[in-house]
């Protein structure tokens, strides 16, 4: 990416600046390409006044590519189009400035000056790079106006995406198609999703849950959607707007044939029409293709987007994701795809399909190889883009020879939920992504496609490097990485930020075949406590190397000998490292935070938390260990220290407000402009990071489960009832007093604890009271294992 050349920053005659510094005369026409006043803009947002002095030219030649070259407090970049501009403006900030523009620093405070620099050339290594999921929108941006969202507009261009997926407002599109229908308005406001769950309506994937939305939401959605494409489009961004999934009220659906599945359907309903499904405890219903309503519906939708906002000419549809097709007759899903298909062109004969391959993976059982080739093989091949989820865990590209040379995407998952533990296979990715790009059909594209974004910030970048450059050795990289992060120029200090990464890489973020899915094992604090947790028997992804195919099925954890049931061997699978390697890692962030207090306010502050929240996470499963036993509490030292750990970690918490629930919720009543909207709009946010459903119905409980400071003293307040309960007589009075106290919870919120100390001040005293209980806790439990002098293990 960083091709520096030995020639002199610039060529050509050189005259005088404003300030008398002599700088080039060759810094190409004064009327640049069309795209320069945006790139102009984009620079003055980011670095203000000095951003003026930034010239952006077009640069001839195919593909994606920029240059930059700087002398005199000027800098020039030249690109090919408007994102590679932007990756070459951020590019020089990093390599020249050590400033990068990250999740947690999206306006880093901006040079006193630009320093010169020789030209630099970087070409992208794949066409496109796409970004976001549908979920996304729901875990993490639900509550966002418009200057959250031109911060992160302006990151995506600064990280080179070019393919968005953009589905705010659509609920405004659905609304008018459906009234240009003839469906009732109550009907419609009844149909549509609350303002957190519209996402998973946008999917198809439920209905009406957690409405109705909030007065004046559709419309002011509808032009904060408008703001946002005009910005993307003019960095250069063709978003992919959400498209028309067969999903419709109740009155609208039918045409399943007599061939629907009663397996599609856990509990039918005989009264229901046909095409009904469920998904999670969630009845929805689709219009058969055969019927005319589907192809009118799916060309009504691009038309009134057109209408709104125009188009780029690429659409999301997934109509099966996590819902088996309505009808076992295996060319049913080639129908619905062509029926879409006709519908899309009707409206805009340019359309593209974007097509998520996630289902390929999560019911793979229903998606036979066979199931997968007829289905692709209905679709025009020139009008589709498979985008490959989770590739660096679940690779469908593999099991299905890159996709027969189709369109296809690699693209990074990692986060499921918004959890924020920092686990993560930071070696492992770049591997992954690279093996894709050396296969016979390799990618066109690369790209994120989290659930969350936020979190873990070092694996994404990780990947968007990647798309740039062959990815440097891990250590070499983290190294130049920390150093912009924390804005630290080239010496000792620097030295031992990159030394503490490093660390991190070898430990927490180097967790290689473990792979973290909340409907899989993934701790112990966040967990809703069972009757017995010791012999909870939970599943995780298969550990079969990722490039076997089919790697999709789960498998127990074992139990081991001596131990209290399989919990012990679920904690011990995620102690894969060294545990003293991650406290001197921790150990070096908070003497760097000590030694430089204004990087604490910056994303140090928030490397200190999550490095915590991954010490104190085992920590606490730890002592629950040594604390408790099937038959009831055998240490109670130990049991007050494990309730303890959801104090200091609620305590550390609030001293940032990106880990304060509060902050959550409070973004979220900005929308409200009357007390039901507020009532509305708390029940959503409190709703999906707790039951996300409903109290009781056992569906998706803390899958979106999140260390915030609020909702750990939440999970805190359960494990205490539950040690107060411990042993448990009787299951149904447990799971009775816990929909209780998540049935309060949603009426009444958490209690956020006020920020007393800085968080460096409360990060030293948690590292000098859980850094050696860790260490000794750890060796404990790993000594179980090593056999006593007659074989048996400890």
């Amino acid at each position: 990416m960083n091709n520096a050349t030995s020639s002199p920053a610039c060529s050509g005659s050189e005259e005088p600046d404003d300030d008398g510094t002599a700088v080039s005369s060759d810094a190409g026409p004064r009327n640049g390409p069309g795209w320069a006043p945006a790139l102009s803009a984009l620079a003055e947002r980011v670095l203000g006044a000095i951003g003026a002095r930034v010239t952006f030219g077009a640069l001839p030649g195919q593909g994606r590519a920029y240059a930059y070259r700087a002398q005199g407090n000027r800098l020039w970049v030249d690109a090919t189009d408007a994102t590679s501009a932007a990756v070459g403006l951020h590019q020089y900030l990093r390599e020249q400035c050590r400033i990068a523009v990250s999740w947690d620093d999206l306006r880093p405070p901006p040079p006193g000056h630009l320093p010169d620099a020789p030209r630099t050339e970087g070409t992208a290594r794949v066409a496109e790079t796409y970004y976001l999921n549908f979920c996304t929108f729901g875990y993490t941006s639900p509550w966002w106006h418009w200057e959250q969202w031109e911060r992160e507009i302006d990151w995506m261009a600064l990280r080179g995406i070019t393919a968005p997926l953009m589905m705010v407002g659509h609920e405004a599109v659905v609304e008018q198609v459906l009234l240009d229908e003839g469906v009732p308005a109550e009907t419609v406001q009844k149909f549509l999703a609350g303002p957190a769950y519209l996402p998973w309506f946008a999917m198809g994937a439920l209905e009406g849950h957690a409405g109705p939305l909030p007065q004046g939401w559709v419309g002011a959605h509808r032009d904060l959607a408008g703001k946002i494409l005009t910005r993307q489009r003019e960095l250069g961004m063709r978003p992919v707007l959400p498209a028309f999934t067969g999903h419709v009220p109740a009155e609208l659906a039918g045409d399943a044939g007599p061939a629907a599945l009663t397996t599609a359907v856990d509990s039918a309903d005989p009264a229901d029409p046909a095409g009904a499904r469920d998904w999670q405890g969630h009845r929805t219903h689709v219009v058969g293709p055969e019927d005319p309503t589907f192809r009118r519906l799916a060309a009504a939708t691009v038309r009134t987007q057109q209408e709104f906002w125009g188009t780029d000419h690429r659409y999301a549809a997934d109509p099966f994701i996590e819902m088996i097709p309505v009808q076992e007759d295996p060319g049913y899903p080639g129908r619905v795809a062509a029926a879409l298909l006709a519908g899309l062109t009707d409206a805009d004969p340019e359309a593209t399909w974007f097509l998520q391959t996630w289902p390929f993976s999560y019911q793979e059982h229903f998606w036979t190889a066979e199931r997968v080739r007829a289905f692709l093989g209905d679709i025009d091949a020139g009008r589709l883009v498979l985008l490959d989820l989770w590739a660096e865990a679940q690779p469908q590209w593999r099991r299905f020879d890159g996709f027969g040379g189709r369109d296809w995407m690699w693209c990074a998952l990692l986060n499921f939920g918004g959890r924020n533990e920092p686990l993560a296979d930071l070696p492992g990715v770049t591997e992954e992504l690279e093996a894709a790009l050396a296969a016979s059909h390799p990618p066109m594209g690369a790209g994120l496609s989290m659930e969350a974004t936020g979190s873990v910030p070092v694996f994404f970048e990780r990947v968007l490097d990647a798309t740039w450059r062959p990815p440097a050795p891990l250590t070499e990289w983290l190294g130049d990485w920390a150093a912009q992060r924390y804005r630290l120029p080239p010496d000792e200090a620097a030295e031992r930020a990159g030394a503490a990464w490093d660390g991190l890489a070898r430990t927490v973020l180097g967790a290689g075949g473990y792979r973290v899915f909340p409907e899989a094992f993934t701790g112990l604090l966040t967990m809703r406590p069972p009757v017995n947790p010791f012999e909870t028997t939970l599943a995780r992804p298969s550990q079969a190397a990722p490039d076997t195919p089919g790697t999709s099925g789960t498998q127990a954890s074992p139990s081991i000998p001596g131990d209290p049931g399989p919990l012990a061997a679920e904690v011990r699978a995620l102690l894969w490292y060294e545990p003293d390697t991650l406290i001197r890692a921790w150990i070096t962030l908070v003497e760097l935070a000590e030694e430089h207090p204004h990087l604490a306010s910056g994303p140090l502050g928030a490397d200190l938390v999550e490095t915590a929240v991954g010490v104190l996470a085992r920590c606490g499963e730890l002592t629950f260990l040594t604390a408790f036993d099937p038959a009831g509490v055998c240490d109670d030292e130990a049991a007050e220290r494990f309730l303890t750990v959801f104090d200091d970690l609620d305590t550390l918490l609030a001293t940032r407000p990106e880990y304060r629930y509060d902050h959550w919720e409070a973004q979220a009543l900005r929308w409200a402009t009357s007390d039901e909207d507020a009532r509305a709009l708390a029940d959503n946010a409190r709703r999906l990071v707790t039951v996300w459903g409903q109290v009781g119905d056992g569906y998706l409980d803390d899958y979106s489960a999140r260390y915030w400071s609020g909702l750990v003293g939440y999970y805190g307040r359960r494990w205490r009832e539950w040690a107060r309960w411990h042993p448990i007589g009787t299951a149904e009075e447990w799971e009775a007093r816990l929909q209780q106290m998540e049935a309060d919870f949603l009426s009444e919120g958490p209690a956020a604890p006020p920020a007393h100390d800085s968080v460096t001040v409360v990060s030293r005293r948690l590292l000098d009271t859980y850094g050696p209980l860790f260490i000794n806790a750890a060796r404990a439990l790993r000594e179980q294992d090593m056999p006593d002098d007659d074989g048996a293990p400890r």
